[in-house]
């Protein structure tokens, strides 16, 4: 008689564990932490090499080559202090007051770059890519001047009437470039651009004229502003941290409740997807392209009036200081979000301020910064290179996990 053995039963399936995933956003924070961190540790390759110092050591590097490493060290620890102190903390001041005063400079420069970089990233939001901010700025900040310096009003009304004026001569410069994109299909690149010049060279010629030359000089500036027609100071004489730095802040709450919460933001959003999708949805996409153009310049015109009535006081050729191209940076590196663009705005804020108290302390060249500021953009632009450099894959739902050999 033959008898079967049964196999022995099979033990129950485990489920397999769940991958170890984090929020979708971390992906994004983690890479745009390590562009800095990487920016950073080539900007120290740059000080080191440059540093008169490490040159000198390294003619006899082979016979005591840890002078060499010293001196490398001392360069880069020296210059990083320096803008650190520069732009958060004076670790050397001898009372809180000018300790703290690194913090509110790096605030005041960055309120123009946070408002500028909102209007980039608005039109971002629609499509377009906004060159103009640096010319838009510059008409703002050239008619707020005007009215500062040029009406008598009563105390409040002054200061509003010409942050209106600053807010509308940018809407019309950004509403130019919307209309031509909207009638004539005119790429807003190339129009922006020249628009900068046209801004930049109108100036110049208006600051020749009797009516916005200062008497009795004979260099290009105006008169200054006229008190009442200036931001309030938020500490006092002591620092320059004024007003405008507040009214960034509620911009940028204002752009985020626009594109989120409203029915004109949707449309934008819309368009800058699918431009025919929008028009077959019954968007009219011309005439948001002129709005959100319109905004956008109206929001680099307010970072104009920050610098004519907050900080500079009178109108020059340099009025604009090249916010507007700093601005590009700041939307790419904010990823377009007002949040982003804030804390973007408040970095390079800080690296403004601080480069030139390393510059003053350590003669580090400033333009190294810029290299810094750069490289950021660069690597944020590039995340597969990021991913790469730090042995970093992606899965799912653009969660982040770290590969093996990096950290668990």
């Amino acid at each position: 008689m033959t008898t079967t053995v049964e196999p022995p039963a099979a033990a129950p399936a485990q489920p397999d564990r769940p991958a170890r995933t984090r929020p979708a956003w971390w992906d994004t924070v983690v890479v745009t932490v390590l562009s800095f961190v990487l920016a950073l540790a080539v900007g120290a390759v740059l000080i080191v090499v440059s540093d008169p110092d490490v040159i000198d050591a390294s003619s006899y590097f082979f016979a005591r080559p840890a002078d060499t490493v010293a001196a490398g060290w001392d360069a880069v620890f020296g210059a990083y202090r320096a803008l650190f102190e520069g732009a958060v903390w004076d670790l050397q001041a001898e009372s809180l007051g000018r300790a703290v005063r690194p913090l509110t400079e790096t605030l005041t420069v960055a309120a123009p770059l946070i408002v500028a970089g909102l209007s980039v990233a608005l039109a971002f939001k629609a499509g377009l890519f906004n060159i103009g901010a640096e010319g838009q700025i510059i008409v703002g900040a050239t008619l707020a001047g005007l009215v500062g310096f040029g009406l008598d009003l009563p105390v409040g009304l002054h200061l509003l009437a010409a942050v209106l004026a600053g807010v509308l001569g940018g809407a019309v410069w950004g509403g130019i470039v919307g209309a031509l994109k909207a009638r004539t299909g005119a790429h807003e690149v190339i129009v922006t651009i020249m628009l900068n010049y046209v801004a930049r060279f109108g100036l110049a010629y208006l600051l020749t004229t009797e009516l916005f030359r200062r008497p009795g000089r004979n260099d290009p500036i105006s008169p200054i502003v006229d008190g009442d027609a200036q931001y309030p100071l938020l500490l006092g004489e002591t620092y320059r941290l004024h007003l405008g730095f507040l009214v960034a802040l509620a911009a940028a709450w204002g752009v985020w409740w626009l594109l989120e919460r409203s029915v004109i933001g949707f449309r934008f959003r819309a368009v800058g997807a699918n431009p025919d999708a929008a028009r077959a949805a019954g968007i009219h996409v011309e005439r948001n392209l002129f709005l959100v153009m319109a905004i956008a310049g109206g929001l680099a015109g307010l970072g104009g009036t920050f610098q004519i009535l907050g900080t500079e006081k009178a109108l020059t050729t340099g009025i604009s200081a090249g916010i507007g191209f700093d601005a590009i940076t700041v939307a790419l590196l904010g990823r377009g979000s007002p949040l982003g663009t804030v804390l973007a705005g408040i970095l390079f804020g800080a690296l403004r301020a601080g480069g030139v108290t390393m510059q003053a302390r350590t003669g580090t060249p400033i333009d190294i910064v810029l290299v810094v500021q750069s490289l950021i953009v660069l690597f944020i632009a590039a995340p597969p290179l990021i991913r790469t450099i730090f042995r970093i894959r992606t899965q799912g739902m653009g969660a982040m996990q770290v590969s093996k050999g990096w950290g668990a």
